[in-house]
């Protein structure tokens, strides 16, 4: 028997009349937080170049598809085997050129025109912005929108013209006057800001992760001078937290220079 075998066997196992209350209970949609989790703790695998916790979380994904098949068997719709079976068949029929000798896709261009054409051949209705799935972290979908759109030439035609249109926006969102107003103008803030990052060669999604691990890293170096210095860091005035904080980012700004 398979690792993968053995995997399948000790769901059904957990998921059988004397299994594990907890996985016996769950469902499609109660699984689907864990998926996402799973997913993003994956790639902070992947980032930090941890090869023990990148086999760690690729098991943790793993055993989420496997959960979520064993459900579908259970109701009689499909199985595990059927997944693989699937996709296999899927990447076999997608890659002529690997599996049929298609020499008319040659480069990674070809491959990426002939996709669309396969999904059409197989049945499946294509929108324009189709392939981009609604459940995307927003600043993602908005950058795989932007990016769609600004392809058929609808695009700002200088970035001053972003910059503007980004003042614009920001005076709409002072003057709204109600909260669904606010939400409103404040997407439309961000979905400029995305152009912008898009125009600079930035992925929004990789540069709103890397501020809110910079906050989190100096906030809790902030907390631990606070600690230091004997104070009751919810005790201070806000001006006393600034002095920490400006105190952090000298410190920070030292020590880089020293290690450069």
């Amino acid at each position: 028997m398979s690792k993968l075998d053995e995997l399948l066997e000790t769901m059904r196992a957990l998921r059988a009349k004397n299994g594990c209350p907890w996985d016996r209970e769950q469902t499609l949609d109660s699984l689907k937080p864990f998926l996402l989790e799973e997913a993003y703790e994956l790639i902070d695998a992947i980032d930090s170049k941890d090869i023990e916790n990148h086999k760690e979380e690729l098991g943790d994904v793993l055993l989420q598809l496997v959960f979520q098949a064993q459900i579908r068997d259970e109701e009689g719709l499909f199985s595990f085997q059927d997944v693989a079976d699937y996709i296999n068949k899927k990447m076999i029929h997608r890659h002529p050129h690997v599996f049929k000798n298609d020499k008319t896709i040659e480069t990674s261009s070809d491959v990426l025109n002939k996709w669309d054409s396969f999904k059409k051949a197989e049945g499946k209705k294509i929108t324009f912005f189709g392939n981009i799935p609604n459940s995307f972290p927003a600043l993602l979908e908005s950058l795989k929108i932007n990016i769609k759109a600004a392809k058929t030439g609808f695009d700002w035609e200088k970035i001053d013209d972003i910059y503007e249109k980004l003042d614009e926006e920001l005076l709409e969102f002072k003057s709204a006057k109600t909260d669904e107003e606010r939400v409103d103008e404040l997407g439309d803030i961000l979905f400029v800001i995305v152009n912008l990052a898009r125009r600079h060669n930035i992925n929004p999604e990789e540069a709103l992760k890397r501020s809110n691990k910079k906050f989190k890293n100096r906030f809790e170096l902030m907390l631990e001078l606070a600690k230091e210095k004997k104070l009751d860091f919810s005790d201070l005035s806000l001006d006393e937290m600034d002095k920490l904080w400006d105190e952090i980012k000298i410190q920070i700004k030292n020590s880089c220079l020293q290690l450069n």
